[in-house]
C-alpha cells in the first residue's frame, strides 16, 4: 500500500462553548475528558468556570432588551425555523446520543419530540399574551388591565437523561415569552448540547438569548442561584441540590421551577402554557377614566 492509500485519520471537532453568538473556550482553558459508550475517549470538552457564567449572563442581558421587544409574531416564526433546523440535523442529533449510549430508537423518538416541542411553543409564543393578561373589572373610576412581560436572563439547568431533549423542553418555553437563557448541559452526555450550539449559531436566534455552558454541576450550580442578574431558575434537580439552589435563591429573590429525574419529557405533559406562565411577570396599570 503506497503512503496515498494509506487510511485518512478523520479531523475531528474541538468542542466550544456557545455564548454571545460566539464559540469559545473556558476562560481558565480547563477541559475534561468524554468518552463513548464503548470506553473509548471521544473529546475534551470545556470546563467552564463561574467567570464563563458570567460572561453568559452579561451576553444574556445585553440580548435580552431587543429580543423581548420583537413581536411575538416573530418570535414564533425564529422558534420555527430552528425547528426547521433541527429537523434537517436530526441524524446528526441522534447518532451524536447514540454515540453515547442511547438506544437508536429512543434517540430518534427524541428528536421527533424536541422538533415537535418547539413547534409547540412557536405556536404559543403570540397566544399566551391573551390567556394570561386579563380587564379587570374594579370599583372604582379606573380601566384596569394586567398584560405579561419577561423577566429578563433565565439559568437553565438541564437533565443528564434525556441529554438534549430535556434541554430544548426547558430553553423552548423560557424564550418563547421574550427571555434569554443561560443553560449548563448536562454534565454526563454535554456533547449533544455543542451541536445544539452550533445550529443556533447558525439559525435566525439573536446571538446571546441562548447561551450554553458545559462543565461540573457542583461548580456552576450554586452560581446560578446566587447571580443576582439571573432572574429565574429552570432546573433539573433533586435532593441536597434542590435545597442549595432554593436557598441561594431566596437571598437573591428570584423565581425558581424544578424538574427531576422522574419527569418523561417524552409525554405531552412536559409542555403546555404551564412552562410559560413561570417565567414571565405580570404588571396591572390603572387607568383614570371619566371626569
Amino acid at each position: 500500500m503506497t503512503p496515498r492509500e494509506k487510511a485518512r485519520l478523520p479531523v475531528t471537532k474541538t468542542p466550544k462553548v456557545y455564548i454571545g453568538g460566539a464559540f469559545v473556550r473556558s476562560e481558565s482553558a480547563r477541559t475534561f475528558k468524554i468518552s463513548g459508550a464503548d470506553g473509548a475517549f471521544f473529546a475534551n470538552v470545556p470546563q467552564c468556570t463561574r467567570k464563563d457564567l458570567r460572561n453568559a449572563v452579561e451576553a444574556a442581558a445585553k440580548a435580552g432588551p431587543a429580543w423581548a421587544r420583537r413581536t411575538p409574531y416573530n418570535r414564533a416564526q425564529i422558534l420555527y425555523r430552528l425547528a426547521e433546523m433541527i429537523e434537517a440535523r436530526s441524524g446528526e442529533l441522534v447518532d451524536s446520543l447514540v454515540l453515547f449510549g442511547a438506544r437508536r430508537t429512543d434517540a430518534a423518538k427524541g428528536m421527533s419530540v424536541a422538533v415537535d416541542r418547539l413547534i409547540h411553543y412557536a405556536g404559543w409564543a403570540d397566544k399566551y399574551g391573551q390567556l394570561l393578561g386579563s380587564v379587570n373589572p374594579v370599583a372604582s373610576p379606573h380601566f384596569n388591565f394586567t398584560v405579561t412581560e419577561p423577566m429578563g436572563v433565565v439559568g437553565v439547568i438541564a437533565p443528564d437523561s434525556p441529554p438534549l431533549l430535556g434541554l430544548i423542553s426547558m430553553v423552548a418555553p423560557v424564550i418563547a415569552c421574550g427571555n434569554t437563557v443561560v443553560a449548563l448541559a448536562s454534565e454526563r452526555v454535554p456533547y449533544p448540547a455543542i451541536l445544539l450550539g452550533e445550529m443556533l449559531a447558525t439559525s435566525d436566534l439573536p446571538g446571546g438569548v441562548v447561551n450554553i455552558l458545559t462543565g461540573f454541576r457542583r461548580e456552576l450550580v450554586p452560581t446560578f442561584a446566587t447571580h443576582a442578574h439571573i432572574r429565574a431558575i429552570y432546573a433539573s434537580a433533586a435532593g441536597d441540590e434542590r435545597r442549595a439552589i432554593r436557598l441561594g435563591a431566596a437571598e437573591s429573590v428570584k423565581r425558581v421551577r424544578f424538574t427531576d429525574g422522574r419527569s418523561d419529557w417524552f409525554e405531552a405533559s412536559s409542555q403546555g402554557l404551564g412552562a410559560i406562565r413561570d417565567f414571565v411577570e405580570l404588571k396591572t396599570t390603572w387607568h383614570p377614566i371619566g371626569s
